[in-house]
């Protein structure tokens, strides 16, 4: 790339005016022994013996590095100098994500440590920096194999195999600069309300005084559509009513413009963000779950964000926004976003095209017997749920996926684990469903669910046909000797399909089966692929007490081989005729 890489801002909900992107060429340094640190990394001023593209990992292509052995340490340093438009300001340094243990120097005074492989965070640089230019040094620590931090679909072993997949890295988003004032707005919780026709605001604040007010105006575009004020106590809601309330939905996914401002005792302006929102509502009723007071049924795909040359980071913006008109064009109204924290530009289109989804963790790679795995996906968990919480595309939080092992290794552990963390997830978020874990081994959730990938209709049929919320304990359950029982929540089959085509290789008995995998028994021809997503889609189409489903998957990724997309994302099948099979009697809103 001759150009800086993803110079799009890349939290849409909450911007400032000054800002800087950091992402293009740093230095970089493998550090195999850990011991960098020991040897003065932290205070380099000359650069390392590597350039690395940010902010693709040094897996990626991109990166301009594509080493995909395991590397337990890394280091990178670039000089920074902040415009001169910026005297006076604090200066915040923000990541949109770092895996795994991020620590960052600044003219060799340390400003601050992040845990974490998927989660936002930012660092206070106002006290570290000197006038022109300044070295920064970031530090990432990654031991994968643990068993002690959450990994998601990143293999362990050297090599990918079966659905585990590259492993990534380091620093995976965009790096940025922000110029921000001594007292401020740090966030603003905006909560949707319906029936009400309102938006209900509730703002912190950093370094506020209690002669200092809290100013939010609702906007369409340029015109002024309501405001409203109080003073800046952190906590304190405030309610913008909404005149002529215009809904969020997947048809009309209408996004109303904000625009906070913290004000001095005279009324100038101390801090101002630009934000947006969308006005709906999500809730559950029996066995069935309600868009804006009507019945949704979910036709979601399995999203896994990887892409062949970012690895976990997409090329461009223009990629995002690109991934989810195929999975439009495919005939669906959302995505499980699946074993990892999608970045929130990702977020914003899917606000903008109306476009359904449920943001998932990381988990997989954790050892539930370790109490600092728990620890480290309950903390980060909590910050990916306070981070994307405005976006009215997110419809559920799913903070867990097939938890078998787990369940296995330690029973009463693994309930205890995911008992607190549904309960966490419901009081960061009472307003959205948790979908406790999707698949296997169910504990306390608001929607339960199962994964089949029979291949075979008929025996496909037959699993679900007991499924009736009058006779709850008929209902298929996976692991009845480990999962809690179905108590008649919104049934959800998250995960079926997973048919394997790998676009004419499968024809050939020669094709080499370790490179290529997928669920079930080769088809013999696309034909059969087809009669197999028509016949299993169908089952689920006609349920009456089957809230909706979840398709495997988007893309290919890697040696997975079940996509309707390849990795590059090229077309696999007709797409309109897939469209037909998966929209024939549904009973969703899009």
């Amino acid at each position: 790339m001759k150009t800086s890489p993803r110079p799009e801002h890349p939290r849409p909900q909450f911007q400032r005016r000054r800002w800087l992107s950091l992402n293009g060429w740093w230095d970089f340094a493998f550090d195999f022994g850990s011991s960098g640190e020991a040897r003065g990394l932290h205070q380099d001023t000359s650069g390392f013996d590597r350039q690395i593209q940010v902010p693709f990992c040094p897996e990626s292509s991109f990166s301009g590095i594509q080493h995909t052995d395991f590397m337990s340490t890394v280091w990178y340093h670039r000089e920074i100098a902040l415009p001169k438009e910026w005297a006076g300001a604090g200066v915040r340094l923000h990541f949109g994500a770092v895996d795994y243990v991020c620590t960052v120097w600044l003219n060799g005074a340390l400003a601050g440590r992040h845990y974490g492989a998927g989660s936002s965070f930012h660092f206070d640089l106002t006290t570290f920096l000197q006038a022109g230019t300044n070295h920064l040094v970031v530090r990432a620590e990654d031991d994968s194999r643990s068993g002690k931090r959450p990994q998601g679909k990143q293999c362990p072993e050297f090599a990918s195999e079966k659905c585990l997949y590259t492993r990534t890295t380091g620093i995976w988003q965009t790096v940025w600069l922000e110029a921000i004032p001594e007292a401020r707005i740090e966030a603003v919780r905006v909560v949707p309300d319906v029936d009400g026709s309102c938006f209900v605001l509730t703002p912190e604040f950093a370094n506020s005084t209690r002669d200092q007010r809290f100013r939010a105006v609702l906007l369409d575009g340029e015109t002024v559509l309501a405001s409203g004020e109080r003073e800046a106590s952190p906590g304190l809601p405030l309610v913008l009513a909404i005149p002529d309330a215009r809904l969020w939905s997947p048809e009309d996914p209408y996004l109303y413009d904000l625009r906070f401002e913290l004000l001095d005792a005279s009324g100038g302006v101390v801090d101002r963000v630009e934000s947006y929102a969308g006005l709906r509502k999500i809730h559950i009723e029996g066995n069935r779950i309600y868009l804006n007071n009507e019945p949704l049924f979910i036709r979601f795909v399995l999203d896994q964000g990887f892409y062949p040359d970012g690895i976990w980071t997409a090329p461009s913006d223009a990629a995002l926004k690109r991934d989810i008109e195929l999975a439009l064009a495919a005939g669906f109204n959302g995505a499980r976003l699946h074993q990892k924290i999608f970045e929130e530009r990702y977020h914003y289109w899917a606000d903008r095209m109306g476009f359904l989804t449920w943001a998932e963790m990381h988990d997989w790679g954790m050892d539930f017997k370790e109490p600092e795995a728990l620890l480290n996906h309950q903390r980060e968990w909590a910050e990916v749920v306070m981070r994307d919480i405005n976006h009215p595309s997110i419809i559920a939080w799913t903070p867990f996926n097939e938890t078998l092992r787990g369940a296995r290794a330690d029973l009463e552990v693994h309930r205890r684990a995911l008992t607190a963390i549904y309960d966490l997830t419901k009081m960061l978020d009472p307003t959205r469903p948790c979908h406790g874990t999707s698949g296997h081994v169910q504990v306390k959730t608001d929607i339960f669910s199962a994964h089949c990938y029979n291949q075979n209709p008929e025996q496909f049929a037959e699993r679900f046909a007991a499924l009736t919320p009058d006779e709850p304990e008929k209902a298929p359950v996976c692991h009845p000797d480990l999962s809690s029982p179905y108590t008649g929540q919104p049934y959800v089959v998250a995960e079926y399909g997973g048919t394997w085509w790998d676009s004419g290789a499968s024809e050939s008995k020669d094709n080499d089966l370790q490179v290529s995998w997928g669920y079930g028994a080769r088809p013999t021809s696309i034909e059969e692929v087809y009669h197999r997503i028509e016949a299993l889609t169908a089952v689920l189409l006609r349920h009456p007490h089957i809230a909706g489903f979840c398709f495997t998957q988007l893309t290919d990724v890697e040696q997975e081989q079940n996509g309707l997309y390849t990795y590059d994302r090229r077309e696999k099948f007709d797409i309109e005729r897939i469209r037909k099979m998966l929209c024939n009697g549904c009973r969703c809103l899009a």
